[in-house]
């Protein structure tokens, strides 16, 4: 029998989709508002793309797809919260998101900065990678280490700030709030209700559209459903060559967007 509610494919599927409408939206369309003030791009733009870069409904467009985009990530903290919970190597998925991290890279840098590599902003690979590893030592500071209560709270306190400060200081996506987001899901993994209410306030804060991620989230069943583990992880970095390939045929991928 079928099990009611959203797979966790299904759930991967949500946040792919919604974070490709984003990064068309940040990678493609915002190159054609800043092309605006380009006097160089308006005189070498054809009568169709002038159109386009001119159109008031642009600006309204995007913001709408970037809008749309904010349902991705807390989908991904979430399911990275359920790997976690159910790999049979923590290891291995750590070094997975490392090298996809690395791996994405070139094609994030091109996507929103135009050159091949640039060290201002990192891929939000790097902020899951971080997130996992701050998750992974907060995990084994509960459950392994026999301390006294206080030293404990303290030693959690030292790793989350520790996780969130890595963050912030190599500049990834989302940075230290991404981070702070990802142990929130880790820390009320075991009341569903309790974890939802808990991300929606952790959310809102700075991302109001972000909210609406909870919907489908609150319908995950807990199968894992399709397995196409490493096609999920691949289609970062290709739908990001494919979007920087799009604004240099359109010439406009010398501009930086991030």
């Amino acid at each position: 029998m079928k099990t009611k509610g959203l797979s966790g494919s299904t759930l991967k599927i949500i946040a792919v989709v919604t974070m490709i409408i984003d990064h068309i939206a940040a990678a493609v369309l915002w190159r054609f508002v800043l092309a605006r003030g380009n006097s160089a791009v308006l005189a070498g733009a054809s009568e169709g793309l002038l159109r386009v870069i001119q159109s008031e409904n642009l600006l309204l467009i995007y913001r709408v797809m970037r809008n749309v985009g904010r349902i991705a990530f807390p989908i991904f903290c979430f399911l990275l919260i359920e790997g976690f919970e159910h790999t049979r190597d923590v290891r291995k998925y750590v070094v997975r998101l490392g090298l996809f991290a690395l791996l994405s890279e070139v094609p994030f840098d091109l996507a929103f900065h135009g050159k091949l590599l640039e060290f201002t902003y990192q891929n939000v690979f790097f902020t899951l990678f971080a997130g996992l590893v701050t998750v992974v030592l907060f995990h084994a500071v509960e459950e392994y280490l026999e301390i006294n209560p206080a030293l404990r709270v303290f030693l959690l306190a030292v790793v989350s700030i520790g996780g969130m400060y890595l963050a912030h200081a190599v500049h990834t996506d989302y940075a230290a709030r991404g981070v702070m987001c990802i142990l929130v899901f880790y820390i009320f993994r075991k009341n569903k209700q309790a974890q939802i209410i808990a991300g929606v306030l952790a959310f809102f804060w700075w991302e109001p559209a972000a909210v609406f991620a909870f919907v489908p989230i609150a319908l995950y069943n807990g199968a894992r459903g399709i397995r196409l583990k490493y096609a999920f992880y691949a289609v970062y970095p290709i739908h990001l060559l494919i979007l920087y390939a799009l604004s240099a045929l359109l010439g406009l991928g010398a501009i930086a967007v991030v």
